[in-house]
């Protein structure tokens, strides 16, 4: 992994994330000096330093694509707003939930976002999944070719920390659209816009917000109902074969990096006080994700996030891809994880090595690696899939 921060796990995950959506390491480097060095003398408001750097370097980069509108320049406006987006949405996810700022931060961060698409002709629709009397915001990328009878349709859940903006920027919505399948980009309960707009805290059942989704594919003429599968990246690892275990409707499951018992893991952190994390303000941010108030309330919800006894119950193809290097979760979760899936038809375990690259947590350090493993075996099996005529149901 490109260690800009030195042995700072979680910045060095952030700048790994935010090149792999398409920063410009220069504008990173410009802006980041100031940080640096609070990295190294272990600086306690270091969070709040890297937050006025990215978030001043994302207003110097909105303002130049204000300057391409006024010079008729709107592709290139679409770019700085992309490049926009992006310093924003990583300086907010790394900050303490009440931190002040946050909020404008992620509000920028969804109007640059929209102007980047609405520019550069991204094929990408806004929509509100009908759920429990609100709404769970999505985008919805659908295949380049829509066949009679629609395309094949993979829901995308969040992990504990991205949203569905950056998902997209991570390249999946197109990695998945050429394979000719569309997807369902997702704001699940407890992360993006479900958590930060309107409240919605995750849970351990993600069957119900999924059969939600699938629910709104299943009315949409573009989508074969009959090939609907789910996927998720890093907690999403969780989710997503839970979802498939619950959900007989879904037809294929991906985790992006496994999380078998993700109670387990958080009662190590909190033991061990592993600074291996995703973000800072670990425990604040992790509480508020799950609206909890006390550790326990929060260790306990936990407990029940377990795969132990469920996966059985998958009867559809499932793909657990994991770096050997990763330094979050063990890949004996997702070797486990695979193992237990003994009523699917196709279960595989596709492990990202130190050699070949991709090797750190959800393939952070080369995400274009981990986006093509996931996006062909999904285009084969949405194929085969396709290829059984008694699977199909009538329209």
């Amino acid at each position: 992994m490109f260690e800009y921060f030195g042995d700072n796990y979680t910045w060095n995950m952030a700048v790994n994330l935010a090149l792999g959506m398409g920063a410009e390491i220069g504008e990173l480097d410009d802006a980041s000096g100031p940080v640096k060095e609070a990295s190294r003398r272990g600086d306690p408001h270091a969070a709040e330093i890297l937050f006025a750097a990215w978030t001043g370097l994302a207003d110097r980069v909105k303002a130049l694509a204000q300057q391409d509108l006024q010079h008729d320049r709107a592709y290139s406006a679409g770019r700085k707003f992309k490049r926009a987006a992006i310093y924003y949405v990583q300086a907010e996810r790394m900050q303490a939930p009440r931190f002040p700022g946050r909020d404008a931060a992620f509000r920028n961060m969804l109007e640059c976002f929209r102007r980047y698409a609405e520019l550069t002709g991204q094929p990408v629709e806004w929509v509100d999944v009908p759920y429990q009397g609100t709404t769970l915001p999505a985008l919805y990328v659908p295949a380049r070719e829509i066949p009679p009878g629609g395309a094949p349709c993979m829901v995308h859940f969040d992990g504990l920390d991205v949203t569905k903006e950056i998902l997209y920027l991570m390249g999946m919505g197109e990695a998945l659209r050429e394979r000719g399948v569309s997807v369902l980009l997702v704001d699940n309960p407890g992360v993006g816009e479900a958590l930060r707009l309107q409240g919605l805290t995750n849970f351990p059942e993600a069957e119900v917000p999924a059969s939600a989704c699938v629910d709104y594919l299943e009315g949409r003429d573009d989508v074969d109902a009959s090939r609907i599968g789910i996927m998720a990246l890093s907690l999403g690892g969780y989710h997503a074969p839970r979802a498939a275990a619950f959900e007989p409707r879904l037809r294929c499951c991906v985790a992006w990096g496994a999380s078998y018992d993700w109670g387990a893991t958080q009662r190590y952190r909190h033991q061990s006080q592993d600074p291996r994390l995703p973000v800072p303000h670990y425990w604040e941010h992790v509480m508020w994700v799950f609206g909890q108030t006390t550790m326990e309330g929060l260790l306990a919800t936990a407990d029940r996030m377990t795969l132990e006894g469920v996966l059985h119950r998958i009867r559809c193809p499932i793909l657990v891809t994991h770096g050997e290097n990763d330094r979050q979760i063990k890949l004996a979760q997702a070797e486990r994880l695979v193992a237990e899936c003994v009523n699917s038809p196709k279960a595989e375990l596709f492990v990202h090595t130190l050699r070949d690259g991709g090797a750190e947590h959800c393939s952070v350090d080369n995400l274009a690696l981990g986006v093509d493993a996931i996006a062909d075996w999904v285009g084969a099996t949405m194929r085969e899939l396709g290829q059984r005529p008694q699977d199909r149901r009538p329209r």
